[in-house]
């Protein structure tokens, strides 16, 4: 079984958030980037978490191949990372993630899938950090012409009818749902999947010594309309942040629940 992990690298959500509440999360003078630098870019967690959910199912007893693709400037980080963690293969599409957009790039990683031999299981995280737009998978399985299940927290291989399946437990606001679906399929994984592990100091060594297959974009034979974004950002802004908070006070617990129960009133939320 061929496993492909579509990986994407996305600045610390953290350590944007602290600068969004410290009041220094600037936008340059182009209006479309951070000047701030010093902010660290990493895997996107969902999708170490989808890299998490493949070695599982290789500790499984699953025979298998991981591939781990990214499509970025320089992803040398990223998969230096999933090598240690312990991907068979790494590859990475050099683009300009400033001006592709989730089509183009669902396009990418679909053309690089195909360009390899195919996969009998594509893992993706359920969205990215940075833009939250979890549409990729989506464009990607429609592409490859595979049925997609979305927001697993457990992924196994079975058979069905003699030919590899999977049995997928995704996770709804009803509850668990268990799902099946013949391979080849597309599966999105959530944070529900649970802690990804470490690498090794052994294994980051030996991914040193790993070079990723570098796949131009006119390898993958891709036509012009399928190359080109169909969403360009126009603008990025910090949107500006109050809060203002009220202390109530009082003897005793009802005179606080009153003296709520007036400003609710006077705010016009209650009646």
């Amino acid at each position: 079984m061929r496993i492909v992990i579509c990986a994407k690298e996305v600045l610390d959500p953290d350590a944007v958030n602290n600068y969004a509440l410290a009041g220094r999360l600037e936008i340059g003078e182009d209006g479309k980037t951070l000047t701030q630098t010093a902010i660290p870019r990493l895997i996107n967690a969902y999708d170490e978490q989808a890299i998490e959910a493949a070695l599982r199912l290789r500790d499984a007893g699953v025979e298998c191949t991981i591939s781990v693709v990214s499509a970025g400037p320089d992803q040398a980080s990223l998969l230096k990372h999933a090598a240690a963690l312990g991907a068979d293969e790494i590859a990475v599409i050099p683009v300009d993630t400033a001006t592709a957009d989730y089509h183009s790039v669902a396009f990418l990683l679909a053309g690089y899938i195909r360009s390899t031999g195919g996969a009998d299981l594509v893992l993706c995280g359920r969205q990215a950090s940075d833009d939250d737009q979890g549409v990729v998978p989506a464009l990607l399985g429609e592409s490859l012409g595979m049925p997609i299940v979305s927001i697993a927290r457990a992924v196994e291989v079975v058979e069905a009818a003699g030919a590899p399946a999977v049995r997928v437990t995704r996770v709804t606001p009803d509850g668990d749902e268990l799902v099946e679906a013949s391979c080849p399929v597309v599966v999105t994984i959530s944070n529900e999947l649970g802690e990804p592990r470490f690498p090794t100091t052994a294994k980051k060594i030996a991914a040193r010594r790993m070079k990723p297959t570098i796949v131009s974009v006119d390898e993958l034979s891709l036509p012009p309309e399928e190359r080109e974004p169909r969403v360009t950002m126009t603008r990025q802004f910090v949107p500006t942040v109050q809060g203002n908070c009220e202390f109530l006070s009082g003897e005793t617990p009802g005179e606080l629940a009153d003296r709520l129960i007036e400003n609710l009133r006077r705010d016009g939320v209650l009646q």
